[in-house]
């Protein structure tokens, strides 16, 4: 496999995506994760065409603005004939055009001869299929695999078939919109003859299944009109936003893209699935924090979500599964590995997190929608999430959350799940049960959404009891994780609960939350924007100072976009706003370095040199949910603004000096909508309703 990192091009689908070079093809080049995937399992593992046995010349590769197409003009290079050039290079014109939709890929292919006599060209395309599971891409060493079939040629089509070890058949299915005039099984040629000016089109169809499944094969344009009537509904769903800055705008369209891309339909509605090429599935603390980042400009995303973790919260005890009543998903996973037990991730319950912040997001979305009627559906599951925390959750009744890593699960099982995550001042990995500090924000956060929805339902008892548990809660994480000696909290306590003095971006979850006092909550912020944390592009996951710091790592001293968000917008529930655009201000400006303005999963550590880029993390998924989906929330956390019912409320909007202006449409609230502008003059920024309709009301504080 070679070391280079080589330029390839994403699309994703439901339940599928692939992964292209620039000319279009399938190799094994770079991180060897190139292919067309679906359901967790590689189907494609080549795909190469090739004009008059060359590679073609590369003209230009692009994705559409919306994600939806991929394209590429080729040509050729001189094509000889006994040491004499009969077709000079640049006379055929080749494009493709491939997107997919479902479980297929669809390839349509066009050729023009600008050439001044008839040429005769042979188009092979190349194939193989090698069956593997995502997680053996990753560097699972499997003990063995099950049966490759050969292929089955048919006079338009080949199919590969693989029975893996959970007895189930994936078979990929490759047929062309005309008969090829050669074919075998690993190629189709075909010879085309074409006039000065004269053009050839033809279409194939790459189709991934397991067998049994009903799913219906369309044609390049029934299913390219499906794709962008998909795309239309989502851009109805969502309020529009523009700004002065056109980069920035390029930043906003590419990051919904993004979410648009990554959204599932499942039976219970939209799932926002964590990011490619690694995390195609859904995840419970993914899905509900990119919900969260969401839900001021498209609630919807909110309760597919909350419905769907809803449907597969945990009903009984399952250690394998690391599985208790009322306790969220973590992941699911239906490729081969984990159908066939070899992984423990078909349906996994690892994490410790989701189940607080299922309760976080479901206590946001009534406040943002109104949708009361929603939330009695859920009711019981929000109430076994609270039983979950108080009974599964806090292992030695102290009232914390607590974990101990799984014998074939996750070791770690907060959203920093690296095995060397959780570590003392001495570099020593710490002793388990763990409690972490964000765990403990999220258990104290949940408890004042579950009372504030109790009350909405008018459950008073409930209401009092968890408000009285949550403000309890939030002394004793002030008392037990504040260490003075570091002036900052804990990153964890360990099993004796002794502290594990790490500075970490752990407690900044805590400002999103609001579960510490102003004044801890000061000498936090002024603590991340020291250059031991602050990198220039944003605030580090661990500071320089501490012995495991490699801005190289995972975990340990790298920038993730989504937990910038979170502390930016705790920042700004706290006052300080001049972090949270300095936050904005710094993952904007990494931005523009990334292709398509697309802002990864995470980058490296190292500190900002003029006149570069920030440093690729380099197997980070991109696009990736919960990044994405940062701008939107750091965006919000400027304006200061909050949605309950029919109410807009801004306290104290801020923009950054690179946004003068922004503009918001079609901001839905429970009975009407507005259209608002937002100057920035100075140091304040004034917001002006452009139009609204039905009942709404605005409120500013400065």
């Amino acid at each position: 496999m070679e070391n280079s990192i080589t330029e390839t091009y994403t699309l994703k689908h439901e339940e599928s995506f692939a992964i292209f070079d620039s000319l279009g093809n399938i190799e094994s080049k770079g991180l060897g994760e190139q292919g067309i995937y679906y359901k967790g399992t590689r189907f494609l593992s080549k795909y190469e065409m090739f004009i008059c046995k060359k590679k073609p010349l590369l003209l230009s590769s692009a994705i559409k603005e919306d994600n939806s197409v991929f394209t590429v003009d080729l040509t050729n290079f001189d094509i000889l004939n006994k040491d004499k050039v009969v077709i000079p290079q640049g006379s055929i014109h080749i494009w493709k055009s491939k997107f997919l939709h479902k479980n297929c890929c669809y390839e349509k292919v066009y050729l023009k001869n600008f050439f001044i006599e008839p040429v005769e060209i042979e188009l092979s395309f190349h194939f193989e299929s090698d069956f593997v599971d995502i997680f053996e891409i990753r560097g699972f060493k499997r003990k063995r695999r099950g049966e490759i079939f050969p292929p089955q040629i048919k006079k338009d089509q080949i199919d590969f078939i693989y029975k893996g070890i959970d007895n189930r058949k994936r078979i990929t299915e490759i047929s062309f919109s005309q008969s090829p005039d050669f074919i075998s099984h690993d190629k189709a040629i075909f010879k085309i003859k074409l006039k000065p000016q004269q053009n050839f089109t033809f279409y194939l169809i790459i189709k991934c299944f397991i067998e049994g499944e009903k799913s219906k094969k369309l044609s390049y344009n029934q299913a390219l009109f499906l794709i962008k009537k998909r795309l239309k509904k989502w851009e109805d769903c969502a309020c529009k936003i523009y700004t002065s800055n056109e980069q920035f705008n390029q930043w906003l369209k590419r990051s919904w893209a993004d979410i648009i891309m990554l959204i599932s339909n499942t039976y219970y509605g939209p799932y926002p699935f964590a990011g490619v090429p690694w995390f195609n599935t859904p995840f419970g603390r993914d899905g509900i924090i990119t919900a969260l980042e969401c839900l001021w400009i498209c609630p919807e995303i909110a309760k597919g979500t909350l419905a769907f973790l809803a449907a597969t919260q945990a009903k009984d005890n399952d250690p394998e599964k690391d599985a208790q009543p009322g306790k969220i998903i973590h992941e699911i996973r239906k490729g081969e590995l984990a159908t066939a037990g070899e992984i423990p991730f078909s349906w996994y319950y690892g994490s410790v997190d989701a189940t607080p912040l299922f309760i976080i997001l479901a206590g946001y979305y009534l406040d943002r929608t109104g949708d009361l009627e929603f939330i009695k559906d859920i009711w019981p599951n929000i109430k076994s999430a609270i039983k979950w925390i108080d009974e599964y959750g806090d292992l030695d009744k102290d009232k914390f959350i607590e974990y101990i890593p799984s014998e074939i699960g996750l070791t770690n099982k907060g959203w920093k799940d690296s095995e060397d995550s959780v570590f003392y001042k001495d570099g020593r990995l710490a002793k388990p049960p763990i409690a972490l500090i964000e765990v403990q924000g999220y258990a104290y956060k949940a408890k004042k959404e579950a009372a504030k929805i109790a009350r909405a339902l008018e459950i008073k008892n409930l209401a009092l009891k968890w408000e009285k548990e949550a403000e309890e809660l939030k002394e004793k994480i002030d008392k037990a994780f504040w260490c003075e000696d570091i002036n900052f909290y804990a990153l964890a306590l360990d099993g004796e609960k002794r502290p594990c003095k790490v500075r970490s971006s752990n407690p900044g979850h805590l400002l999103f939350c609001e579960a510490i006092p102003l004044n801890k909550a000061k000498e936090i912020y002024n603590s991340f924007f020291e250059k031991h944390f602050f990198s220039g592009w944003g605030i580090r996951t661990l500071s320089s100072l501490e012995k495991r710091y490699n801005p190289l790592s995972y975990h340990n001293g790298s920038i993730w976009p989504h937990d910038n968000a979170i502390i930016a917008y705790g920042l700004s529930l706290y006052g300080f706003k001049n972090g949270t655009l300095r936050i904005l201000k710094s993952l904007f400006e990494a931005s523009t370095f990334f292709k398509l303005h697309r802002i990864p999963e995470l980058f490296c550590g190292f500190p900002r040199r003029a006149n570069e880029g920030p440093t690729h993390y380099p197997v980070a998924c991109h696009p990736q949910a919960w990044a994405a989906g940062s701008v939107f929330l750091i965006l919000q956390a400027c304006l200061g603004l909050y949605i309950k019912d029919n109410i807009v409320f801004f306290k104290k909007p801020s923009l950054p000096k690179f946004l003068e202006e922004v503009w918001i449409k079609d901001l839905k609230v429970k009975n009407g909508k507005v259209d608002l502008y937002f100057k920035k003059y100075g140091e304040d920024v004034i917001v002006n309703v452009i139009d609204k309709k039905g009942e709404v009301k605005i409120f500013i504080e400065k």
